[in-house]
Formats: C-alpha cells, structure tokens, sequence
C-alpha cells in the first residue's frame, strides 16, 4: 500500500503542512518537529514526489552513482568510467541524455542508507553502488530491502565490485575475483622463498577485506605455512604506515609485506624505509588494485591489477540499458598479477 503524506503527518503527530514545510524545507521549523518528522519519514519508508518531470514516468533523468571516497583512485576510476559511459551516445536535451551524481558516503553505512533513500524519492533511472559492502547483518537487510523497492519503482541497480545481492538476479552484479588475485599474489612470495609474510589488511568489516585475506591465507595453507601476523586499518596510506611499524614490532624478522592495496603499500614502503630497512632487498613489498602511480612508484610496485576502468564502463552502460547483463545477472572479473621490482628473493 502506497504511504501517503498524512500516514507521515499521523506517525509524527503533526499536521500534513509540517510534513510539507520539512520536506520541502521552504518554512522554519523546530529542530524536534523536524527530527520527528524525518524519523516518520524513515521509518514508513515514505516516497516524496520527485520533479515534476518525472511524474509521467517511473523514473528520471538522474543516475546515482555511490562511492566511499572519490579522492581514493579506485573510487573515482570506476566512477569516472561509469560516468562516461553513461553519457555516450546521447544528443543533448533532447536526446536522452542522464544526470549522472556521484554520492560520496565517506564509508558510512548511515550515509549509504540515506543517499538510496534520497534516490529513491527522486525516483532515480539507474543507482550503481561501488566497492565492497560492510558485513553487518542489520545494514546488509537494510541496503537489500532498500535495493528491492528501487528495482520494483522500475530503477535499475548495479553493483560494481561488490558482492551479489543474494537471491535477486534482477541486480547486475560486477564481481572482482579478489580472493583468486590474492592468493596469486602469496603464492608469488612464496615461489620466492618467502616464509615470513606480514599482511595489512583492510578494515575487518568489509567484504573486500574478507575476500583477499582469505586468498592470501588459502595459500599459506597451500603451502604447509601458519598464517602470519596481520594488522587491519583504513585503506590509506597513514594506516599502512602505522600497521607496517607494528608488524615490524611483532615479527621483526619479517621478510615480505602484503597491503590492502596500493595506497596502503605506500605507507607500508615509507615505514620500512624510516625503520633503515630496504625494498626489496631486505623486504618485499605488494599491493593490490595496480591504481595509476604503483608503477611509477620507486621500487614499481607488485601488485595486482582489477580491470577498475573497463568494470565502471561496464557497469554505467548495464545503468542505462545500452548492455544487457548477463544471464544469472552476475560476471565475475578476473584479476591479473602484475610482478614488478618491489618484490624478490629473501637474503639468505
């Protein structure tokens, strides 16, 4: 049954202008009432009329496009991509053209929530969510139930590098095979000789975190080896410093540091040199996602490579239907192992 505004004005005690004044916010209105309303709002899943252009459709012109961080190269790669491929093929007002907005939620499952709402209400055409999901059961349904009255008001939804939705195929699904690249990148070390491997993960909660330790510590298994010591932080370069000086305080006889990801074997690799260490020569040193200066970097950087670019392409072309997706609504791309000077043999 379809909410109205006066089921909202009843659930919050006050009249249906309030509810108008607070969502339109055209009038003054106390900070309680607000509050009141906005929680009446949420918590009957209520839908305000998006433009008035959108009112002969279900949907509109408008494209969200969710990322943790758009500062972060993995976000704004994909982002960028999708953007373009977003707009490719359209003649201008007149000829299809989608707003594309990229939502920056800073990590936030609070903020996630709140900008599939807002898109919601604007009845948006498309909504592609980027990067990992967070693993907490209560925003996992939450994020699901969210996703299927999105897909039933006729938006099309795309996730790109994050796990499936279980049990929905109608949700196209770009799938990064992080657990296989990580486990190429251990066995890498290990065909090196490499027997005392630290690992900087990612924070604990997220799925990409999740998938590429547990590649890395099925080929510790593989090999007969004990997992090593492991630090989680932030994907950011400060945290793979920090996390690296305290891998070195566990286990200084430390031979190879694997990190989250680039960005976080660039701390890694400043933490080791402050500490008078060298790489590779008394350390090796790998990354993850081949983000755009982890060749350049000194040593280049071994890393492995997620296709960011042609993944945000192709998840922008499934948002406006110029690509059909495919059958089961789910492809699992393939990651590449790319070994550079930041790796090699231990000293004997």
């Amino acid at each position: 049954m379809t909410v109205t505004l006066a089921d909202v004005a009843a659930r919050a005690q006050v009249s249906p202008a309030t509810v108008s004044r607070v969502l339109n916010g055209n009038y003054p209105v106390a900070a309680s009432t607000r509050e009141r309303v906005l929680r009446a709002v949420d918590e009957l899943d209520y839908v305000l009329n998006g433009p008035a252009s959108s009112l002969a459709a279900a949907t509109s012109d408008l494209v969200g496009i969710l990322v943790n961080d758009i500062a972060d190269p993995f976000f704004g790669i994909m982002a960028g991509a999708a953007q373009n491929a977003i707009g490719e093929g359209a003649q201008g007002r007149a000829g299809g053209e989608k707003l594309a907005v990229v939502c920056n939620t800073g990590g936030s499952p609070e903020r996630e929530l709140t900008y599939l709402t807002l898109l919601q209400r604007q009845r948006a055409a498309a909504v592609i969510l980027t990067g990992g999901s967070l693993e907490a059961p209560d925003h996992m349904a939450a994020v699901s139930a969210k996703l299927a009255k999105l897909t039933d008001a006729g938006t099309r939804i795309v996730l790109c590098g994050r796990p499936p939705v279980q049990g929905d195929a109608s949700v196209a699904a770009l799938t990064f095979d992080n657990r296989a690249g990580a486990r190429r990148l251990a066995e890498h070390l290990l065909s090196l000789g490499h027997r005392r491997i630290g690992y900087v993960a990612g924070p604990a909660d997220r799925t990409t975190t999740r998938h590429r330790l547990e590649g890395h510590r099925e080929a510790l298994a593989a090999a007969g080896l004990p997992q090593g010591p492991t630090v989680h932080g932030r994907y950011d370069r400060r945290s793979g410093y920090d996390a690296t000086l305290e891998l070195l305080r566990r286990e200084p006889s430390l031979t190879a540091v694997v990190a989250a990801n680039d960005t976080v074997a660039l701390g890694a690799c400043a933490a080791l040199r402050d500490q008078g260490l060298r790489i590779p020569e008394d350390v090796s040193v790998a990354g993850f996602d081949d983000l755009p200066f982890s060749i350049d970097a000194v040593p280049a950087l071994t890393t492995v490579r997620l296709p960011l670019h042609d993944a945000g392409a192709r998840a922008g072309r499934l948002a406006v239907g110029t690509e059909e997706a495919p059958p089961g609504g789910v492809t699992t791309i393939p990651a590449e192992l790319l070994v550079r000077d930041s790796t090699a043999r231990p000293r004997d």
